[in-house]
């Protein structure tokens, strides 16, 4: 059954116009804007495919009986309403713009389809263990549409890099070990509608890219991908500069990252302390810039004189 359009704009639609607007489209990468957009069009009926949302939703009883593996896929660019799809895309705003500069726009392509397909999957296996365990066939044929498992996943990734002892869960200091599972409980209590199973799938596929199996499986997949062509526009490019307007232009200053195309300071999840120790370390293991010799003062006089010749 074909989906309707919505010609209602709700509050969602309208926060997420906001959202938008205040980070700014320039601001997000081609893959993560991509990936927004196309899952507001898509709910907004623009795209309109040939089947409704509640059609596509994901449960062990569509794909182990039913074997319609579409839903492995569809289920998760699926939303319930505009505040769910408000909530899904602000969350992917934040996470894309980190990780789609850190991996670049082709491999972080892959991980979003990887994470999809291994997201959906993970929740298929769960919800058979719970069958099995609890002997009820009920856990089957919980059906779940939304993005919020591959956000959990990759949430797992983004505070895996941010590092740190501890971060802030909805205004709560927890050790950086627990934030996503903590996170897990708070959405739970908060939305007892969300699905426990869908986004704990999310979190099992992100420690499996962390600890190594998904990691080499995305590698490898990326490694057949003839990406040379593309490295200059896809791979990550971080800019920097060397020094300041009126500064001495023979100093030899640490590199700093530049906001650019993006608008992401890609030293904006380190402290000040940690800057300093990465841009030091970059300095140490840069072999692919040349710097000018430091002048003499003889060339340095010389050089005063002229600029008032």
């Amino acid at each position: 059954m074909a989906r309707q359009r919505r010609p209602m704009i709700g509050i969602g639609l309208l926060l997420l116009a906001h959202k938008l607007y205040s980070v700014g489209i320039n601001t997000l990468p081609p893959v993560t804007l991509l990936a927004i957009v196309g899952q507001t069009l898509l709910f907004l009926g623009i795209i309109n495919p040939p089947w409704d949302r509640y059609d596509v939703c994901i449960s062990g009883e569509s794909i182990l009986i039913h074997k319609d593996y579409r839903r492995l896929v569809l289920s998760a660019i699926e939303h319930a309403d505009d505040i769910h799809l408000y909530y899904n895309m602000a969350s992917l705003m934040l996470k894309g713009r980190s990780l789609e500069l850190r991996y670049g726009s082709v491999k972080f392509c892959i991980l979003l389809a990887v994470f999809t397909i291994a997201t959906s999957l993970t929740y298929v296996g769960l919800v058979w263990g719970a069958t099995e365990i609890f002997e009820t066939y009920s856990y089957m044929r919980q059906c779940a549409i939304g993005f919020s498992g591959v956000l959990f996943a990759l949430k797992v990734l983004t505070t895996h890099y941010e590092g740190g002892a501890s971060h802030y869960v909805h205004g709560i200091l927890v050790p950086t070990k627990y934030a996503v599972w903590v996170e897990l409980v708070i959405i739970q209590v908060l939305v007892p509608r969300a699905s426990f199973i869908g986004h704990l799938a999310g979190i099992l596929v992100g420690v499996a890219y962390i600890s190594g199996p998904l990691k080499y499986l995305i590698d490898g997949i990326c490694g057949l991908i003839p990406v040379m062509g593309l490295r200059g526009s896809f791979a990550p490019s971080y800019t920097y500069t060397r020094s300041t307007v009126g500064s001495n232009p023979y100093q030899d200053s640490p590199p700093e990252y530049s906001r650019q195309n993006y608008g992401w300071n890609v030293n904006g999840s380190y402290t000040q302390t940690e800057q300093s120790s990465q841009g030091n370390q970059f300095n140490e293991n840069d072999q692919f810039r040349t710097y000018p010799a430091q002048p003499t003062v003889e060339e340095l006089r010389q050089h005063r004189i002229n600029r008032f010749l």
